[in-house]
Protein backbone atom coordinates (compact mmCIF):
# COMPACT_ATOMS: atom_id res chain seq x y z
CA UNK A 1 0.00 0.00 0.00
CA UNK A 2 2.87 2.34 0.85
CA UNK A 3 4.59 1.69 -2.49
CA UNK A 4 1.30 2.31 -4.33
CA UNK A 5 0.78 5.65 -2.55
CA UNK A 6 4.38 6.63 -3.23
CA UNK A 7 4.08 5.85 -6.94
CA UNK A 8 0.79 7.75 -7.03
CA UNK A 9 2.11 10.87 -5.30
CA UNK A 10 5.55 10.92 -6.97
CA UNK A 11 4.45 12.87 -10.09
CA UNK A 12 2.96 15.51 -7.76
CA UNK A 13 6.26 15.62 -5.84
CA UNK A 14 8.14 16.27 -9.08
CA UNK A 15 5.68 19.01 -10.12
CA UNK A 16 5.93 20.66 -6.70
CA UNK A 17 9.72 20.47 -6.84
CA UNK A 18 9.84 22.10 -10.31
CA UNK A 19 7.51 24.94 -9.32
CA UNK A 20 9.51 25.65 -6.16
CA UNK A 21 12.80 25.44 -8.04
CA UNK A 22 11.50 27.74 -10.79
CA UNK A 23 10.49 30.42 -8.29
CA UNK A 24 13.79 29.96 -6.47
CA UNK A 25 15.67 30.65 -9.71
CA UNK A 26 13.57 33.78 -10.29
CA UNK A 27 14.24 35.15 -6.79
CA UNK A 28 17.92 34.28 -7.09
CA UNK A 29 18.13 36.19 -10.37
CA UNK A 30 16.59 39.18 -8.58
CA UNK A 31 19.51 39.24 -6.16
CA UNK A 32 18.42 37.08 -3.23
CA UNK A 33 20.94 34.70 -1.67
CA UNK A 34 20.17 31.25 -3.17
CA UNK A 35 20.90 29.63 0.20
CA UNK A 36 18.69 32.01 2.18
CA UNK A 37 15.47 30.98 3.86
CA UNK A 38 13.81 34.05 2.31
CA UNK A 39 14.41 32.76 -1.21
CA UNK A 40 13.09 29.29 -0.40
CA UNK A 41 10.23 30.64 1.73
CA UNK A 42 9.11 32.88 -1.13
CA UNK A 43 9.37 29.87 -3.43
CA UNK A 44 6.86 28.00 -1.24
CA UNK A 45 4.57 31.04 -1.32
CA UNK A 46 4.93 31.10 -5.11
CA UNK A 47 3.86 27.46 -5.20
CA UNK A 48 0.69 28.40 -3.27
CA UNK A 49 -0.09 31.29 -5.62
CA UNK A 50 0.23 29.12 -8.72
CA UNK A 51 -1.84 26.30 -7.29
CA UNK A 52 -4.61 28.47 -5.83
CA UNK A 53 -4.86 30.63 -8.95
CA UNK A 54 -5.51 27.46 -10.95
CA UNK A 55 -8.20 26.50 -8.43
CA UNK A 56 -10.23 29.74 -8.56
CA UNK A 57 -13.11 28.16 -10.55
CA UNK A 58 -13.28 25.31 -8.02
CA UNK A 59 -13.26 27.78 -5.14
CA UNK A 60 -16.20 29.74 -6.57
CA UNK A 61 -18.01 26.44 -7.07
CA UNK A 62 -17.29 25.52 -3.45
CA UNK A 63 -18.72 28.84 -2.19
CA UNK A 64 -21.89 28.40 -4.26
CA UNK A 65 -22.26 24.74 -3.25
CA UNK A 66 -21.86 25.52 0.46
CA UNK A 67 -24.36 28.38 0.13
CA UNK A 68 -26.93 26.21 -1.64
CA UNK A 69 -26.50 23.38 0.86
CA UNK A 70 -27.44 25.69 3.71
CA UNK A 71 -30.27 27.33 1.77
CA UNK A 72 -31.97 23.97 1.02
CA UNK A 73 -31.75 22.72 4.60
CA UNK A 74 -35.45 23.49 5.31
CA UNK A 75 -36.46 21.33 2.32
CA UNK A 76 -34.11 18.55 3.43
CA UNK A 77 -35.62 18.65 6.91
CA UNK A 78 -39.12 18.29 5.41
CA UNK A 79 -38.00 15.16 3.56
CA UNK A 80 -36.38 13.74 6.70
CA UNK A 81 -39.49 14.52 8.76
CA UNK A 82 -41.68 12.85 6.12
CA UNK A 83 -39.81 9.56 6.49
CA UNK A 84 -39.02 9.81 10.19
CA UNK A 85 -39.43 6.46 11.92
CA UNK A 86 -39.69 4.56 8.62
CA UNK A 87 -36.82 2.11 8.28
CA UNK A 88 -38.19 -0.25 5.62
CA UNK A 89 -36.18 -0.47 2.36
CA UNK A 90 -38.93 1.16 0.27
CA UNK A 91 -39.12 4.23 2.49
CA UNK A 92 -35.35 4.58 2.69
CA UNK A 93 -35.07 4.33 -1.10
CA UNK A 94 -37.86 6.88 -1.58
CA UNK A 95 -36.15 9.26 0.87
CA UNK A 96 -32.85 8.90 -1.00
CA UNK A 97 -34.54 9.51 -4.36
CA UNK A 98 -36.32 12.65 -3.12
CA UNK A 99 -33.10 13.95 -1.58
CA UNK A 100 -31.11 13.36 -4.78
CA UNK A 101 -33.91 14.98 -6.82
CA UNK A 102 -33.63 18.06 -4.61
CA UNK A 103 -29.86 18.13 -5.11
CA UNK A 104 -30.30 17.91 -8.90
CA UNK A 105 -32.94 20.64 -8.87
CA UNK A 106 -30.72 23.03 -6.92
CA UNK A 107 -27.53 21.99 -8.74
CA UNK A 108 -25.55 21.01 -5.66
CA UNK A 109 -24.50 18.07 -3.47
CA UNK A 110 -22.66 17.64 -0.15
CA UNK A 111 -19.38 16.78 -1.87
CA UNK A 112 -19.10 19.91 -4.06
CA UNK A 113 -17.84 21.99 -1.14
CA UNK A 114 -14.98 19.52 -0.60
CA UNK A 115 -13.52 19.82 -4.12
CA UNK A 116 -10.79 22.42 -3.38
CA UNK A 117 -9.62 20.45 -0.34
CA UNK A 118 -9.49 17.22 -2.33
CA UNK A 119 -7.64 18.86 -5.22
CA UNK A 120 -4.97 20.55 -3.11
CA UNK A 121 -4.39 17.56 -0.81
CA UNK A 122 -1.96 15.85 -3.24
CA UNK A 123 0.07 19.08 -3.47
CA UNK A 124 0.14 19.33 0.30
CA UNK A 125 1.47 15.78 0.65
CA UNK A 126 3.83 16.35 -2.28
CA UNK A 127 5.37 19.39 -0.57
CA UNK A 128 5.51 17.51 2.74
CA UNK A 129 7.46 14.67 1.14
CA UNK A 130 9.83 17.03 -0.68
CA UNK A 131 10.67 18.98 2.49
CA UNK A 132 10.79 15.84 4.60
CA UNK A 133 13.32 14.24 2.26
CA UNK A 134 15.64 17.22 1.88
CA UNK A 135 18.00 15.91 4.56
CA UNK A 136 18.26 12.46 2.96
CA UNK A 137 18.63 13.87 -0.57
CA UNK A 138 21.35 16.22 0.64
CA UNK A 139 23.12 13.30 2.36
CA UNK A 140 22.91 11.22 -0.82
CA UNK A 141 20.71 8.50 0.77
CA UNK A 142 17.60 9.41 -1.25
CA UNK A 143 17.12 9.87 -4.98
CA UNK A 144 16.67 13.38 -6.30
CA UNK A 145 13.12 14.70 -6.85
CA UNK A 146 12.95 16.49 -10.18
CA UNK A 147 15.42 19.40 -10.08
CA UNK A 148 16.02 18.96 -6.34
CA UNK A 149 19.45 17.35 -6.61
CA UNK A 150 21.86 16.65 -3.77
CA UNK A 151 23.43 20.11 -4.11
CA UNK A 152 20.09 21.94 -4.24
CA UNK A 153 18.71 19.87 -1.36
CA UNK A 154 21.74 20.66 0.83
CA UNK A 155 21.26 24.34 0.05
CA UNK A 156 17.53 24.24 0.89
CA UNK A 157 18.13 22.14 4.01
CA UNK A 158 20.55 24.67 5.47
CA UNK A 159 18.31 27.66 4.64
CA UNK A 160 16.78 29.32 7.71
CA UNK A 161 13.65 31.42 8.14
CA UNK A 162 13.59 33.59 11.26
CA UNK A 163 16.42 31.44 12.57
CA UNK A 164 14.71 28.07 11.95
CA UNK A 165 15.32 25.63 9.10
CA UNK A 166 12.41 25.02 6.71
CA UNK A 167 12.64 21.26 7.28
CA UNK A 168 12.56 21.53 11.10
CA UNK A 169 9.55 20.38 13.14
CA UNK A 170 8.33 21.21 16.63
CA UNK A 171 8.67 17.52 17.53
CA UNK A 172 12.37 16.89 17.95
CA UNK A 173 13.33 20.56 17.65
CA UNK A 174 16.76 21.27 19.11
CA UNK A 175 16.41 25.05 19.45
CA UNK A 176 13.89 27.33 21.14
CA UNK A 177 13.78 29.46 17.99
CA UNK A 178 12.41 26.54 15.99
CA UNK A 179 9.69 25.92 18.58
CA UNK A 180 8.71 29.59 18.68
CA UNK A 181 8.50 29.88 14.88
CA UNK A 182 6.50 26.64 14.70
CA UNK A 183 4.02 27.75 17.38
CA UNK A 184 3.63 31.17 15.74
CA UNK A 185 2.85 29.62 12.35
CA UNK A 186 0.40 27.15 13.93
CA UNK A 187 -1.44 30.00 15.69
CA UNK A 188 -1.60 32.05 12.48
CA UNK A 189 -2.77 29.00 10.54
CA UNK A 190 -5.52 28.25 13.07
CA UNK A 191 -6.64 31.90 13.24
CA UNK A 192 -6.98 32.22 9.46
CA UNK A 193 -8.91 28.95 9.28
CA UNK A 194 -11.35 30.16 11.95
CA UNK A 195 -11.76 33.59 10.32
CA UNK A 196 -12.43 32.10 6.89
CA UNK A 197 -15.16 29.80 8.19
CA UNK A 198 -16.68 32.48 10.41
CA UNK A 199 -17.05 35.09 7.69
CA UNK A 200 -18.79 32.51 5.51
CA UNK A 201 -21.38 31.75 8.19
CA UNK A 202 -21.95 35.21 9.67
CA UNK A 203 -21.84 37.35 6.52
CA UNK A 204 -22.96 35.15 3.65
CA UNK A 205 -25.93 33.24 5.08
CA UNK A 206 -29.45 34.48 5.84
CA UNK A 207 -30.65 33.98 9.40
CA UNK A 208 -33.18 31.37 8.24
CA UNK A 209 -30.37 29.21 6.86
CA UNK A 210 -28.42 29.21 10.12
CA UNK A 211 -31.06 27.46 12.20
CA UNK A 212 -30.64 23.88 11.00
CA UNK A 213 -28.46 20.82 11.74
CA UNK A 214 -26.14 21.47 8.77
CA UNK A 215 -25.38 25.01 9.97
CA UNK A 216 -24.80 23.75 13.51
CA UNK A 217 -22.41 21.15 12.14
CA UNK A 218 -20.53 23.85 10.20
CA UNK A 219 -20.32 25.95 13.36
CA UNK A 220 -18.87 23.02 15.28
CA UNK A 221 -16.29 22.48 12.52
CA UNK A 222 -15.41 26.19 12.74
CA UNK A 223 -14.28 25.66 16.34
CA UNK A 224 -12.86 22.15 15.99
CA UNK A 225 -10.65 22.62 12.90
CA UNK A 226 -8.25 25.15 14.49
CA UNK A 227 -7.73 22.70 17.35
CA UNK A 228 -7.04 19.88 14.88
CA UNK A 229 -4.51 22.05 13.05
CA UNK A 230 -2.85 23.02 16.31
CA UNK A 231 -2.46 19.38 17.37
CA UNK A 232 -1.33 18.06 13.99
CA UNK A 233 0.84 21.07 13.13
CA UNK A 234 3.58 20.08 15.57
CA UNK A 235 4.36 17.12 13.29
CA UNK A 236 4.86 19.15 10.09
CA UNK A 237 8.01 20.90 8.84
CA UNK A 238 8.08 24.68 9.05
CA UNK A 239 7.99 24.87 5.24
CA UNK A 240 4.69 22.96 5.20
CA UNK A 241 3.26 25.21 7.92
CA UNK A 242 4.27 28.24 5.85
CA UNK A 243 2.51 26.71 2.84
CA UNK A 244 -0.60 25.99 4.94
CA UNK A 245 -0.71 29.51 6.39
CA UNK A 246 -0.27 31.10 2.96
CA UNK A 247 -3.05 29.06 1.38
CA UNK A 248 -5.34 29.95 4.31
CA UNK A 249 -4.65 33.66 3.78
CA UNK A 250 -5.40 33.24 0.07
CA UNK A 251 -8.68 31.46 0.89
CA UNK A 252 -9.68 34.13 3.42
CA UNK A 253 -9.03 37.06 1.06
CA UNK A 254 -10.55 35.31 -1.95
CA UNK A 255 -13.66 34.38 0.03
CA UNK A 256 -13.99 37.95 1.32
CA UNK A 257 -13.94 39.23 -2.26
CA UNK A 258 -16.49 36.67 -3.50
CA UNK A 259 -18.86 37.33 -0.58
CA UNK A 260 -18.56 41.09 -1.08
CA UNK A 261 -19.28 40.91 -4.81
CA UNK A 262 -21.65 37.92 -4.98
CA UNK A 263 -23.43 37.61 -1.62
CA UNK A 264 -26.11 35.03 -0.86
CA UNK A 265 -29.71 36.30 -1.11
CA UNK A 266 -31.02 37.53 2.23
CA UNK A 267 -27.58 37.56 3.88
CA UNK A 268 -25.91 40.39 5.78
CA UNK A 269 -23.40 40.67 2.93
CA UNK A 270 -26.21 41.27 0.43
CA UNK A 271 -27.70 43.99 2.65
CA UNK A 272 -24.29 45.66 2.89
CA UNK A 273 -23.88 45.44 -0.91
CA UNK A 274 -27.27 47.08 -1.48
CA UNK A 275 -26.37 49.86 0.95
CA UNK A 276 -23.09 50.54 -0.86
CA UNK A 277 -24.82 50.62 -4.25
CA UNK A 278 -27.55 52.92 -2.93
CA UNK A 279 -24.97 55.40 -1.61
CA UNK A 280 -23.27 55.46 -5.02
CA UNK A 281 -26.60 55.87 -6.80
CA UNK A 282 -26.17 52.61 -8.69
CA UNK A 283 -29.02 50.18 -9.44
CA UNK A 284 -29.46 47.30 -7.03
CA UNK A 285 -29.30 43.89 -8.75
CA UNK A 286 -32.77 42.38 -9.04
CA UNK A 287 -34.48 45.47 -7.58
CA UNK A 288 -36.31 46.34 -10.82
CA UNK A 289 -37.53 42.75 -11.20
CA UNK A 290 -38.66 42.70 -7.56
CA UNK A 291 -40.64 45.94 -7.93
CA UNK A 292 -42.20 44.71 -11.18
CA UNK A 293 -43.26 41.48 -9.45
CA UNK A 294 -44.73 43.42 -6.52
CA UNK A 295 -46.65 45.72 -8.91
CA UNK A 296 -48.00 42.73 -10.84
CA UNK A 297 -49.11 41.08 -7.60
CA UNK A 298 -50.81 44.30 -6.42
CA UNK A 299 -52.63 44.65 -9.75
CA UNK A 300 -53.78 41.03 -9.62
CA UNK A 301 -55.02 41.53 -6.05
CA UNK A 302 -56.96 44.63 -7.11
CA UNK A 303 -58.61 42.71 -9.94
CA UNK A 304 -59.61 39.91 -7.60
CA UNK A 305 -61.06 42.46 -5.18
CA UNK A 306 -63.11 44.15 -7.94
CA UNK A 307 -64.51 40.84 -9.14
CA UNK A 308 -65.54 39.77 -5.67
CA UNK A 309 -69.36 40.10 -5.02
CA UNK A 310 -69.96 42.74 -2.39
CA UNK A 311 -72.41 41.87 0.47
CA UNK A 312 -75.73 43.80 0.45
CA UNK A 313 -77.41 45.47 3.41
CA UNK A 314 -80.88 44.26 4.50
CA UNK A 315 -82.47 47.60 3.60
CA UNK A 316 -81.04 47.53 0.09
CA UNK A 317 -82.03 43.93 -0.42
CA UNK A 318 -85.62 44.63 0.82
CA UNK A 319 -85.98 47.65 -1.48
CA UNK A 320 -84.78 45.72 -4.45
CA UNK A 321 -87.08 42.83 -3.57
CA UNK A 322 -90.15 45.16 -3.37
CA UNK A 323 -89.38 46.61 -6.78
CA UNK A 324 -89.23 43.19 -8.28
CA UNK A 325 -92.65 42.02 -6.94
CA UNK A 326 -94.94 40.91 -9.78
CA UNK A 327 -98.70 41.80 -9.90
CA UNK A 328 -101.06 39.38 -8.20
CA UNK A 329 -103.57 37.51 -10.35
CA UNK A 330 -106.45 39.55 -8.81
CA UNK A 331 -104.98 42.93 -9.82
CA UNK A 332 -104.21 41.57 -13.23
CA UNK A 333 -107.87 40.53 -13.67
CA UNK A 334 -109.18 43.96 -12.59
CA UNK A 335 -106.94 45.60 -15.11
CA UNK A 336 -108.35 43.47 -17.89
CA UNK A 337 -111.93 44.38 -16.93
Amino acid sequence: MGDFFQSLIYPIEVLVAWIMYGFHQVFTSLGLDPASGLAWGLSIIGLVLVMRAAMIPLFVKQINASRKMQMIQPELQKIQKKYKGKSDPESRQAMTQETMALYRKEGTNPFSSCLPILVQSPFFFGLFRVLNNLDDIGAGTHDKIGPITQTVASQAESATLFGAQLSDKFIGAETTTTKVVTILLILLMSATTFTTQRQLMTKNMPASALDNPFAKQQKMIMYVMPVVFAVSGINFPIGVLLYWFTTNVWSMVQQFYVIRKMPAPGSAAEKALHERLAKRGKPIPGEAERKAAEAAEAEAAAERSAQRVQPKSKKRAKKKGATAVTPTPKKKAQTEN
